[in-house]
């Protein structure tokens, strides 16, 4: 079958029902809007099953998303969304783009957790919007920027928990959202949490267990996220 949207990291398919999709986990690997490529073996098994793990924890504490159930070792159903060409970026430590753009240095971490917006444009580079643009533009409501600030904390709150219990500082991460297509009045949290679109650092030495791995080029991209999925694994098993 011939995939209906095939992104970065992902493919779409359509299911027998209507309202549902099957997504696939691709072990394909970019960075820099595209132009760093590479391909690592079982990548898409070890995003999918911290995805599901991560959205299956979010779901039994109260948080709407578009997860319904495993399918096979890369692949998942999923409720179908029209997603919003929003990106929503938490930051909780400077890191990435921001130290880029301010010049400040990593590892600084803000007394309280910074929400930004982006574009879901590669092709113009996922630029920052404020919610000026993002009415002008009518990529969203105000209700629904105001729902999507007040559900990126919330999550942020649960992961930052969850990640500590699992020996991981949650530094940033990006969440993608979807109007539901059989109620589009419903938001639900869509896409992917894995350590394609987070950055963790080890809570004790600071290393980099994420995607940075890949951006420079500092080695052992699997084995790092394979670690992130055995901590995570126990942290869902020993929960009070």
């Amino acid at each position: 079958m011939e995939p209906i949207y095939e992104g970065k990291a992902k493919r779409l398919f359509e299911t027998d029902n209507p309202n549902e999709l099957r997504m696939e986990f691709k072990n394909d690997a970019t960075a820099f809007d595209g132009k760093k490529k590479a391909s690592f073996d079982d990548k898409g098994r070890l995003n999918a099953a911290i995805s599901n793990l991560i959205y299956g924890m979010l779901e039994e504490r109260g948080v709407p998303t578009h997860f319904v159930k495993a399918l096979s070792d890369t692949e998942v159903i999923v409720k179908k969304v029209d997603i919003l060409m929003i990106e929503v970026i938490i930051r909780n430590v400077a890191a990435g783009s921001f130290c880029r753009r301010t010049g400040t240095d990593e590892g600084w971490e803000f007394s309280e957790p910074i929400v930004e917006f982006s574009i879901k444009d590669d092709e113009l580079g996922d630029p920052l919007i404020n919610e000026a643009y993002i009415r002008e533009l009518k990529l969203a409501t105000a209700d629904e920027v105001a729902h999507l600030k007040k559900a990126a904390l919330e999550v942020n709150d649960i992961l930052i928990e969850f990640f500590q219990k699992a020996g991981l500082r949650l530094v940033d991460f990006k969440l993608e959202f979807g109007r539901l297509a059989e109620d589009p009045s419903v938001i639900v949290l869509a896409d992917e949490i894995s350590p394609d679109g987070c950055r963790l650092w080890d809570l004790k030495t600071g290393e980099k267990m994420d995607k940075d791995r890949f951006r420079r080029d500092l080695g052992g991209v699997m084995e790092s996220y394979a670690e992130v999925l055995k901590r995570a694994t126990h942290a869902i098993e020993n929960r009070d």
